[in-house]
Order: C-alpha cells, then sequence, then structure tokens
C-alpha cells in the first residue's frame, strides 16, 4: 500500500446502502470478556484491525488460545483466574489507549511484574488517570515522569475494593476499575461522568455482579467480586464511529442519501446524531432493536440543502469525542458561527486533534479561533477549494488521515493525505468503501 493518497475532484451524488466495519468498543472489550469466560467463546464480525489484534495478541500472552476461521474469532477462555502470568512478560497495547487502560484492570492479580509498552502515539499519552485509582486496590506501578509508557504493573493476589470519582467522562478509566473490581474484595463503588456504557452492558448481560443507577450528569456503579464468568457469544454490530465519516460525507454532498446497516446506537455514543440534527441534517432510525443490552439500527441520512450553526452544548461532548473532527466539516459549511467548548480531551487523544481540526479547517480557508479547549468556527456555504493541501506528520491519528479524505471528496481542491496504514488501527475497509461510494 502506498504511503499516501492523492484527491483531486469532488465526490458525485450517491444513493447507497453501507455496511462498516463491527465496532471496535465492544470488539476489544469482546476479545477480554472472552478470554476470562469459563469456556470457548464466538464472535462473528469482530473487528479485523490493528487495535483488536493487539488484544488478541496480549491475551495469547497469558496463555488463551484464539482461532478465525471465516468470520468467525474462537476465544478458549480459562475462568476469571485463567492467566498464565510469567516473569517479565511485556505486552503490546499498539496504539490502542482502550486496550493499554483496559488490560491494566485485568492483570492486577498478576503477582509477577508485566511491561506494557505502545506505539510512538500511544506512549506520549497520560496513563497516570488510570494507574491513580487502580494503585488504591493494592496493585504497584512504575511510570516514567510524564506518567506515559512504557510502564510496569506488579499486581496482588489480596486486592481490597475502593471508592472512585471518575470525573473526566473517561470509559477507559471508568472501565479499568471495573475490571479491576472484578477481582477484589468486597464492593467497589464508581461514582462516574457520563462516558460510554460498554463494559456495563456486558457485564450486565454475563449477569455479574454489578448494579448500575443512572442520574441526570453521572452514574453510581457497584461491583462486587466476580467468582465465575460464562462464554459470551457475539455477532458484533457495525462502529459508529466509522459510520461518522459517511454521515458527515452524506450531509456535505448534494442530492445525496445512504443508509447504514445494524449500527451500534448506544446512547452514549450517538452526540453526532443529536448535534447534527441540530445543525439540520436529516438523519433517521430504521429497524431498531436491542441486541445483548446494546440499541441497533440502521442510520438513513439525506443531503442538507442548508446547514445551520450550533453552540454545541458541551453535556454532548462525551458521546461524540471522537467524531468532532467530522463534525468540524460539517460546521465549516454552516451559514454562520458555530462554538464547541469543554473539548480539553480531544488534545489528549492519538494525537492533539482539537489542533488538528484547527489546521486541517485552516487550510481549507474556513477561518476559525481555537482555544486550549474550544474552537469557534466560521462557516462558509459557498466554500470551494482550488488549491493544494497536504496533511501529514499527525502521529499515524486514524481519525485525522479519514477526516481529511471526507474534507477534500466534500469540498474540492487537491489534496496529498500522508500515511494511509493509520486506517489499519481501526478502519481497514475505509477507502474500500469510499471507492464504492465514488462509483
Amino acid at each position: 500500500m502506498p504511503n499516501q493518497i492523492i484527491i483531486k475532484k469532488k465526490i458525485r451524488d450517491f444513493k447507497k446502502k453501507i455496511f462498516v466495519s463491527g465496532d471496535k468498543s465492544i470488539s476489544i472489550r469482546w476479545v477480554l470478556f472472552a478470554s476470562i469466560g469459563s469456556g470457548i467463546s464466538k464472535a462473528k464480525n469482530l473487528l479485523i484491525s490493528e487495535d483488536v489484534l493487539s488484544a488478541i495478541n496480549i491475551v495469547k500472552k497469558f496463555g488463551i488460545k484464539v482461532v478465525q476461521k471465516n468470520n468467525t474469532i474462537s476465544v478458549f477462555g480459562k475462568g476469571i483466574n485463567g492467566y498464565n502470568f510469567k516473569k517479565n512478560t511485556i505486552i503490546n497495547a499498539g496504539n490502542s489507549a482502550t486496550l493499554g487502560r483496559l488490560i491494566l484492570g485485568l492483570i492486577i492479580n498478576s503477582t509477577k511484574t508485566i511491561k506494557l509498552i505502545g506505539d510512538k502515539s500511544l506512549s506520549k499519552r497520560d496513563f497516570k488517570r488510570v494507574t491513580s485509582p487502580l494503585s488504591k486496590f493494592g496493585a504497584k506501578f512504575k511510570l516514567r515522569k510524564n506518567f506515559s509508557l512504557p510502564l510496569t504493573i506488579l499486581g496482588s493476589k489480596t486486592l481490597k475494593a475502593i471508592k472512585y470519582h471518575e470525573m473526566r467522562g473517561s470509559a477507559q478509566c471508568k472501565s479499568a476499575v471495573m475490571l479491576a473490581a472484578m477481582r477484589a474484595n468486597g464492593t467497589t463503588y464508581i461514582k462516574a461522568k457520563k462516558s460510554r456504557s460498554h463494559t456495563e452492558k456486558m457485564m450486565e448481560n454475563l449477569n455479574l455482579p454489578i448494579r448500575v443507577i443512572k442520574k441526570k450528569n453521572y452514574d453510581l456503579i457497584q461491583i462486587k467480586k466476580v467468582k465465575k464468568i460464562r462464554t459470551i457469544n457475539y455477532d458484533i454490530p457495525s462502529d459508529i464511529s466509522s459510520g461518522a465519516f459517511f454521515i458527515a460525507l452524506t450531509a456535505l454532498t448534494n442530492n445525496s442519501k445512504l443508509i447504514i446497516k445494524n449500527v451500534n446506537i448506544n446512547p452514549s455514543r450517538v452526540g453526532i446524531i443529536t448535534i447534527l440534527k441540530k445543525m439540520g441534517v436529516n438523519i433517521n432510525f430504521l429497524n431498531k432493536k436491542t441486541y445483548k443490552g446494546e440499541e441497533i439500527a440502521d442510520i438513513k441520512i439525506n443531503s442538507s440543502k442548508s446547514i445551520k450553526p450550533i453552540n454545541c452544548p458541551p453535556a454532548l461532548n462525551a458521546s461524540a469525542i471522537d467524531e468532532f473532527l467530522v463534525i468540524f466539516l460539517v460546521a465549516a459549511k454552516a451559514g454562520g458561527i458555530s462554538y464547541f467548548n469543554g473539548l480539553a480531551e480531544l488534545n489528549k487523544k492519538e494525537s492533539p486533534r482539537l489542533k488538528w481540526g484547527s489546521k486541517i479547517l485552516n487550510k481549507m480557508g474556513i477561518k476559525n479561533i481555537m482555544t486550549n479547549d474550544s474552537i469557534k468556527i466560521f462557516g462558509n456555504p459557498n466554500l470551494k477549494i482550488n488549491k493544494k493541501i497536504v496533511i501529514k506528520n499527525y502521529l499515524k491519528d486514524h481519525r485525522v488521515f479519514m477526516t481529511s479524505v471526507i474534507a477534500a471528496l466534500s469540498f474540492g481542491g487537491e489534496w496529498k493525505i500522508h500515511d494511509i496504514q493509520s486506517i489499519r488501527t481501526s478502519f481497514p475497509n475505509f477507502l474500500k468503501i469510499i471507492n464504492e461510494l465514488r462509483k
């Protein structure tokens, strides 16, 4: 595969039905839960991307057998205490902060030192936010001075339950503590700002000793020690974060219609839908159903003749945190000024995404004003790009690459976008679907 893609033409109108890849958040969690289940768990439509393969490789290091046959992955779980910990084991989470943080909760009972490493991007991210609460269970951690990878963990067989207040809206931190709580003596109490709820739903579906009390701005979660986990067979739904790129592309392309089939529309993930509807984009859910506690639907999008600016409510940030780059593109075509604030977490992702959002808009010729946690975008409904734009040196952040492709197809110009390989972490067939829409 070449290192860059060159796009010289806007996309023509399209009317299509597509499937996008399996949900990454659910795929990683399924691998982890299946690995500590008592028996063989099977999944169809598991996302086969670098992030999920990193999860599979890690559980293999702990003695768990994983077999792929056609579209089915089988994990041969050895039970809640079935990991085979060996001295000085090194595990590699690659680019995945979800995996890197959640796995620490699962190996917190290891009495052998384990070293966690990651790629260049992951090695710049803050791990103290998760090692700090996990250390209260009784584990010991050693990190670099800037709280980043590599780190080492030395767990304990006598973990004690804790009380934890998660204030960032980080599903990764919350989930790591939840997984650790399964191994701790007593009841762990978590007060968590609203964030993705896949871990809770998977635990509830497995009938584990968890209780979730939903309040307006936070959740109260109680977890008791887990003795046994049954197997979990799963038909993984499509990922709304992957679908977001095509939702934005349809909204920005005249006379176009799109249906994205069988998408996970977990309420903690549909912030992009709420935001774009407020901006006048025509989006509907079809064929809604519930599957293993998750809400699933087909998403129907019609292109928008006019897009309204938005003063985006910060309460929607957590449920759209991975989609803001494409939301900014839609705001670029709005007839007025859009404002987004409370987005400091965006700069703590695979790349400083708030800065990259501003940078892409600047390259497009869209005026914007950025602070450390906000951006004001001066939309231009008549924007036409007639210049060359180069996107590179973005820490191989898959969402920067895909957002740039959507910008090129939506607004024109000649774009050279480097690091195609970045999409392997989350959405390897992204360009294949783009080509289907361009036919």
